[in-house]
């Protein structure tokens, strides 16, 4: 915009300048001629009354412009000439006239003395007709040059003050994209734009409170969910084996544990947090490895032995892996293997990796919602999330020796929790 107003500015003021000053040069090639014109037709008229007098041959002599006197009897006094057609013409007619020549602009004035009609004639060169205008032209040029540098300047001092508000609601705007709700606009520039940016801050905080009715909306349903669960706790106690109210109890706790962590994410207030995934992944992945024991299936672990600090909450990581393994043992039968792995990624953060040896997943497996077996097929997503969340990214692809193989690449933490 800046550019394209400046450009704007610069042709309208040379429009308007060849407008101006095109005339104005024209007018200054005449005003030149008709002062040249008159110097000469001035010196001519001198001479008039001189005509038949013995002062003729002296009044011609040193006179600026070359005057030749033709008398009736063929004599030239003054400047020597031959009789032009415009000299015959005025004597014949007695009338005074200028004529354009190859030799510049010839002035002829008949004058009757006498016994005839004597001519007195001048030529006015061309370097006369033109004197001071190529001078008069330069500056008429250098002042159009000025006045269109100044025009740029102002220009792109208005450009400036137009753009730099408009400048400063696009890197808001970024900023509310990067989830920085807390950005503003400084209202600055036209009343158009302050009125944008009156509106963006609006919309911001808008924003904000629809986030903060959500969050406690979603904090206070997983909150409801406590109760059937203390419920489901009792009834658990309740049963008369113990081993099936341990087992029961073990997994309302695991629901509880779940419903909490939403809670507290729903609640959550800024700032990135950080964890060890070496630690998360090894306690997921042994909570899950009592379940494949019981399903028959092998499972293969490849885990760091010290710590791996990357740019995700614990809760977040465990979330998203525990959707990844979820979808392996919900979707392959039992007895299918599946590999966890482990592995520092270069320039810090973790590489993480869940493989199966099932079927598989359908091509839209990574579509919020899209699932091939009646799921909800938000588990795929939700790691996904969790990942770019952090600065990760999540990648399916078919595993080397068959089935399915998901990538998760988390970013590096310098200071994780509890590290």
């Amino acid at each position: 915009m800046r550019r394209r107003l400046t450009l704007l500015v610069a042709a309208t003021t040379c429009l308007i300048l060849i407008a101006f000053l095109a005339p104005l040069a024209l007018l200054v090639r005449q005003v030149a001629e008709d002062r040249a014109i008159s110097r000469a037709t001035g010196v001519v008229q001198t001479i008039v009354p001189l005509v038949g007098t013995d002062d003729l041959s002296l009044a011609v002599q040193g006179q600026p412009v070359p005057v030749s006197v033709f008398t009736p009897d063929g004599e030239v006094i003054g400047a020597a000439a031959a009789p032009t057609p415009a000299v015959r013409l005025a004597a014949a007619k007695g009338e005074s006239f200028a004529v354009a020549t190859a030799a510049g602009r010839e002035i002829v004035v008949p004058v009757v003395s006498g016994p005839g009609t004597y001519v007195i004639r001048t030529v006015v060169a061309p370097a006369e007709l033109n004197r001071g205008v190529a001078r008069s032209w330069l500056v008429l040029a250098g002042l159009g040059v000025a006045l269109v540098l100044l025009g740029l300047v102002v220009a792109d001092r208005l450009a400036r003050t137009l753009v730099a508000p408009i400048a400063d609601l696009s890197a808001v705007s970024h900023r509310l994209a990067r989830a920085e709700l807390s950005a503003r606009a400084a209202p600055a520039g036209p009343p158009e734009v302050r009125e944008v940016a009156a509106a963006l801050n609006h919309l911001a905080g808008r924003i904000q409170d629809l986030l903060r009715e959500e969050r406690e909306q979603v904090a206070d349903l997983s909150h409801r969910l406590r109760t059937p669960l203390t419920a489901l706790r009792l009834e658990a106690e309740a049963l008369r084996d113990p081993d099936e109210a341990a087992r029961i109890a073990a997994a309302a706790d695991g629901i509880q544990r779940a419903v909490t962590a939403v809670i507290q994410q729903a609640r959550r207030r800024g700032g990135e947090r950080a964890c060890d995934a070496a630690a998360v992944v090894a306690d997921r992945v042994a909570f899950w490895a009592v379940l494949a024991e019981d399903t028959d299936r092998h499972v293969r672990r490849e885990l760091p032995p010290g710590p791996l600090p990357v740019a995700i909450p614990a809760d977040e990581l465990a979330a998203a892996l525990d959707a990844l393994l979820g979808n392996v043992f919900a979707h392959t039968p039992d007895g299918t293997a599946f590999g966890v792995s482990l592995s520092a990624r270069p320039g810090g953060g973790a590489v993480l990796t869940v493989c199966d040896d099932g079927p598989g997943f359908p091509g839209d497996a990574l579509r919020r919602g899209a699932s091939g077996s009646g799921s909800t097929g938000l588990g795929l997503d939700i790691a996904r999330r969790a990942a770019e969340s952090g600065g990760g990214s999540l990648h399916v692809e078919p595993a080397p020796g068959g089935g399915a193989r998901v990538r998760v690449e988390l970013a590096g933490a310098s200071t994780p929790d509890g590290v």
